[in-house]
């Protein structure tokens, strides 16, 4: 029950469960609430809203409540953990936590048992956080939707009958209704930032290299049980959260390097690169050809930019020197040799039976994605030769410029379709446009390693949410996640689904 102090001043559950985590681990430091209550509030919003919204499909609440009677024990006698001290929270199903199966959406690892936290994990225990829940994701992460045969369908809070993204959708599910303070997913292709899109919350995409991977898909959970793994190009793990300043504070905890590193190895990232939205020069990149926006997003955006410009802020429709295209097709290259090292093995033979059939001039999804797949590593060695030049245009782009503009998808929340992957497509200003086109924004990003935050800017006239894109330098995360929390009050930031409100 919440303490009467709390009821009196501040009313209904909801006005405590939609607070960011940064109000909420000050409310149980201070004594305002205790980590009880607040565990107690999401049970019950659990309890009562998940069965519609599928997002968090597998809890430990008496091991929480034990943790969150532990953490009151300790705010009682004025100890506090850390930054998250008392905090209840969810993780994604294909991030290990000790305690709860991490079945990454697969009915081969139903009973997969983790034998201890990932390290990221383990930072956020370590600061006080109490793990309650596990969220929904596609299965092995590979979809933009969020559904798997294990767990079933997870609906998008805005619209039942639309995806919340994947494949971290259930997270962001879990965050924008409220059952859930903060969340952490991963990105190859926009894992992170489509969900905060078609939620309306925000998502930071850190720079690659700088949170601890091991203990998460891919490889297979449970595959390397020491310290040492894989480390696979182009993926990273970072928070969901209906605020900027929860990102920054989640961020806070999880950088640094994996724990075989941690003998020599810092990371200490530098600060923003301004004090005051008025302060920064941004460029803009809002459409292209090669991955055409809807206009419903597009009209979204193109306000925000209105409202910034308005305000102050130095914005030029200016952009790297680097090709969409060019850049689409390295990435897809990139990625998917990724995706097929975690191939099944018949699988990846019919690619190898099919590779004769290939023609190096089909830009055709399916073709690209066999190509990489079976790639020589000396064609992967040119690859990350050419994304290496990518890279250094886009550093020639931040010499002037502090963060680009962009979509963070082509589409709204598009509506749940479980048909034949390479038979879906998008309608995008009433052209049907390929299923892919999902990720061409987020591709931008992810091929060179550069942290990009989302950020909700409004609704279209469906009622749907609509978030930006910014791209930040090499290395600089603040940067991006700081113009993401100036934007605010100009943009507006997270506004609670009205069902879920």
């Amino acid at each position: 029950m919440i303490s009467p102090q709390y009821s009196h001043q501040k009313g209904r559950m909801a006005d405590i469960v939609f607070k960011s985590a940064v109000e909420l681990t000050r409310m149980i430091r201070e004594k305002e609430i205790t980590s009880t209550e607040l565990l107690d509030c999401y049970i019950q919003r659990y309890e009562r809203l998940n069965p519609k919204l599928n997002a968090i499909i597998t809890t430990a609440f008496d091991q929480a409540r034990e943790s969150a009677e532990k953490a009151d024990r300790a705010t009682s006698i004025g100890e506090n953990w850390g930054l998250l001290h008392g905090l209840p929270m969810t993780i994604k199903d294909n991030i290990e936590v000790l305690g709860m199966p991490c079945s990454a959406g697969s009915k081969d690892l139903e009973h997969h048992q983790p034998l201890r936290n990932a390290p990221l994990v383990q930072k956020l225990v370590d600061a006080g956080a109490i793990i309650f829940g596990k969220t929904n994701l596609p299965t092995f992460g590979a979809d933009f939707q969020t559904y798997n045969p294990l767990h079933g369908t997870t609906n998008n809070p805005w619209d039942m009958n639309r995806t919340p993204g994947g494949s971290s959708g259930g997270s962001a599910a879990s965050v924008a209704a409220g059952l859930t303070a903060v969340e952490i997913g991963n990105d190859i292709g926009g894992s992170i930032r489509h969900p905060a899109n078609f939620c309306g919350i925000y998502g930071h995409k850190s720079t690659f290299g700088i949170v601890p991977h091991h203990g998460t898909l891919p490889p297979i959970p449970g595959l390397f049980n020491g310290d040492y793994g894989i480390n696979t190009d182009i993926v990273v793990n970072g928070p969901l959260a209906r605020s900027a300043e929860d990102l920054q504070l989640m961020m806070d905890l999880i950088v640094g390097p994996e724990i075989p590193d941690r003998k020599a190895w810092k990371i200490q990232l530098p600060p923003a690169r301004k004090k005051a939205l008025k302060d920064y020069k941004i460029g803009l990149w809002l459409d292209d050809p090669i991955c055409p926006v809807d206009s419903a997003v597009g009209d979204c955006l193109q306000n925000a930019v209105d409202a910034l410009a308005e305000a102050g802020v130095t914005i030029e429709d200016k952009r790297p020197d680097v090709g969409f295209e060019e850049s689409y097709r390295i990435f897809i290259q990139l990625l998917n040799a990724v995706m097929g090292a975690g191939a099944e093995p018949e699988v990846f033979q019919r690619w190898l039976d099919r590779e004769p059939q290939l023609s190096p001039d089909d830009t055709q999804y399916q073709s690209l994605q066999t190509q990489g797949a079976i790639q020589r590593h000396r064609d992967w060695l040119l690859a990350d030769s050419r994304r290496q030049l990518l890279r250094e245009k886009w550093a020639d782009f931040f010499q002037e410029f502090d963060a680009l503009l962009c979509p963070a998808t082509c589409v709204v929340a598009i509506p749940h379709d479980h048909s034949a992957w390479f038979k879906r497509t998008l309608t995008i200003n009433e052209r049907e446009e390929p299923y892919t086109n999902v990720m061409g924004w987020a591709g931008l990003s992810n091929v060179v390693f550069l942290p990009s935050t989302i950020a909700p800017v409004g609704l279209t006239p469906q009622n749907l949410p609509v978030g930006i894109q910014i791209v930040a330098p090499y290395l600089e995360d603040r940067t991006s996640i700081h113009i993401a929390q100036l934007m605010t009050d100009i943009c507006g930031g997270f506004i609670p689904p009205p069902d879920f409100s």
